[in-house]
């Protein structure tokens, strides 16, 4: 029995250099690059430009590894490749972003501005003064920077003030009647 996810191959694009030494995985493209050990149930094969997964035993810890080795090793190869990025909208009055290297200085209606400083790997990018782009090589740590961010002014469902994502939907309530 074997994973469906970890069925699939994983194909290389042009540019894209895999090396697996021993348990650990190393993934190189011309975004950058990407290191993972992997769990000893699980052996990574390089077979002609596309990436296999194989399971060691067939218990069933080693089927849900083989599919998320499988997904991991995807996203690093998009990742090396392409690079993943989240946008994030600021919504409301007096509400700034402003980028200036690894740092991302932020306006959010508090008494004083809030300065983040961006992980190893993120870039952080703002196009206007409402809008947040962070980009990396790494899907997670792309998506738990956005997330952080997002925390520290959630949007309300009054006025739907707040950081969202792009393309995110707020359900607003309804106001008290008389």
């Amino acid at each position: 029995m074997v994973s469906r996810v970890a069925k699939s191959p994983v194909e290389l694009p042009k540019g894209v250099d895999v090396t697996i030494e021993g348990r650990v995985v190393t993934i190189k493209g011309q975004k950058g690059q990407t290191e993972w050990s992997v769990h000893p149930a699980i052996r990574v094969e390089l077979v002609d430009n596309t990436l296999t997964v194989q399971m060691n035993n067939d218990e069933q810890q080693s089927v849900a590894l083989a599919g998320t080795t499988r997904a991991l090793l995807n996203n690093m190869v998009r990742g090396v490749s392409t690079g993943f990025e989240k946008k994030l909208v600021l919504v409301g009055v007096g509400y700034r972003a402003n980028a200036q290297g690894k740092k991302l200085d932020l306006s959010l209606g508090f008494s004083h501005p809030v300065v983040m400083s961006m992980p190893e790997g993120i870039i952080v990018e703002t196009p206007s003064q409402t809008e947040i782009v962070i980009k990396g090589v790494d899907k997670q740590k792309v998506g738990q920077v956005a997330a952080n961010i997002r925390a520290l002014r959630p949007p309300e469902p009054y006025k739907g003030k707040g950081i969202r994502y792009d393309g995110e939907t707020i359900q607003l309530k309804e106001g008290k009647k008389k």
